[in-house]
């Protein structure tokens, strides 16, 4: 199949969700510019700039057989992305408290994509597992029992394991940064992924209930330290047991009590809420947001973590509507791929990266209103973030070529 063929066979309505939302980030970040100083009024400029580079990596992923890229190219790029994540503990840029910058670019970006495409190579080695086995039994030896034994060896959790640890190291470097926000993202992905694959199930899902038991415990035991009237002896010996850090404790509070300082931990969340609320239902019109000109909205955030802010504010509940169905609409193109796809390489490939887009964009909106705690976390096509528009752009790339090389490989049997 020709190139030409093959971009003529792409998801065109996941490509059409992405442009969109693209075009509605690079129109946010314009207004949010609007209101800071001079040097940040291009800055949606580059929005775009780094958008039509995400989108040259978005469709040469795309033509390229998915298959090849995991296989040759993933365990290259998952080692490399590592190294950059043990660099940039030791020299990175810090910024607000964190070294996460590498010159130009984040490494924890990179790594998330790098470490779903090599998790999918997962599936590809258990597949092959069976494959072998099968291939060693004369036709005349082949043994249903036994090859079932083989799938769920492939499948178990010895597998489960590796796949495990090799999610857990990047997550681990990322966490030392420390980034808990890119992390929190980065967990679901993985789970999906290992679902998908039916990787261990029984495994997986003790461990994800043991993690929301311990994260229920983690809220409970900050909710009892910090609430109005407990003596600071009482909260100083329940804290010593919270593996947090004081200014995630802070922030923890801050989601559980908004209103107990709400000119200084809880400002953030308290002007999210007001500059939301303020948008009303058909918002006050693009370029037109009070809370952001006058800067009630910090002018540190309204272009990243909070840019969703923005929006909602100059379009209103229909504008944010709009924009969470579009998110839909790009996760729901993803699920298809992935439900439709001939392998399970390919199935979590897609799966995996619909999942992360999903989890920056829900853990983000929801940040915005108070329903997670406040962490650093983008936007999908809408923040201003060079390495993480490329990342995720090149990612959906992938998906998009599990979408079309599976496409071609149906025509090709129907013939």
């Amino acid at each position: 199949m020709s190139t030409l063929k093959k971009l003529l066979g792409m998801d065109w309505l996941m490509l059409a969700a992405m442009l969109v939302l693209i075009g509605c980030g690079t129109v946010a970040i314009w207004s949010a510019g609007m209101a800071r100083e001079t040097v940040f009024h291009g800055m949606w400029k580059n929005h775009l700039a780094t958008a039509c580079l995400g989108l040259v990596c978005y469709l040469a992923l795309a033509v390229v057989d998915y298959r090849i890229v995991v296989r040759l190219f993933a365990p290259v790029a998952y080692a490399l992305s590592l190294l950059m994540l043990v660099v940039v503990l030791f020299a990175g840029d810090t910024v607000y408290g964190g070294r996460r910058w590498l010159w130009f670019f984040q490494p924890s970006e990179i790594a998330k994509v790098c470490s779903i495409a090599f998790l999918a190579g997962a599936a590809d080695w258990a597949a092959s597992a069976v494959r072998l086995r099968r291939g060693k039994l004369a036709a005349d030896e082949f043994d249903e029992e036994e090859d079932a034994k083989e799938r769920a060896y492939a499948h178990g959790p010895v597998t489960f394991f590796f796949a495990s640890l090799a999610a857990a190291i990047p997550a681990a470097l990322i966490l030392l940064e420390p980034d808990l926000g890119t992390t929190l993202a980065f967990v679901p992905a993985v789970a999906a992924m290992l679902i998908a694959l039916s990787i261990w199930r029984k495994g997986l899902f003790t461990m994800l209930a043991i993690v929301a038991v311990a994260s229920s415990i983690l809220l409970g035991a900050v909710y009892e330290a910090e609430k109005p009237g407990q003596s600071e002896e009482t909260r100083e010996r329940i804290l010593a047991y919270v593996p947090l850090k004081p200014h995630q404790v802070k922030r923890v509070k801050t989601f559980l009590f908004p209103e107990s300082d709400p000119m200084g931990a809880g400002y953030n969340l308290r002007q999210s809420r007001i500059t939301i609320a303020s948008g009303g239902i058909s918002g006050k019109g693009l370029g037109k947001a009070q809370m952001n000109r006058l800067k009630y909205l910090p002018a540190s955030v309204s272009m990243n973590d909070f840019i969703f802010c923005v929006w909602a504010e100059e379009t209103g509940y229909i504008g944010s509507l709009a924009l969470v169905s579009l998110f839909a609409l790009l996760c729901m193109c993803g699920v298809k791929i992935a439900f439709s796809a001939a392998d399970p390489m390919g199935r979590a490939l897609a799966l995996g990266t619909t999942t992360l887009i999903f989890s920056h964009a829900y853990i983000n909106m929801a940040m915005c209103v108070g329903l997670v705690p406040i962490t650093g976390l983008p936007l999908p096509f809408i923040s201003s973030g060079r390495t993480f528009l490329v990342a995720v752009m090149a990612a959906l790339g992938l998906a998009q070529s599990v979408h079309i090389h599976n496409k071609e490989e149906k025509e090709n049997t129907t013939r």
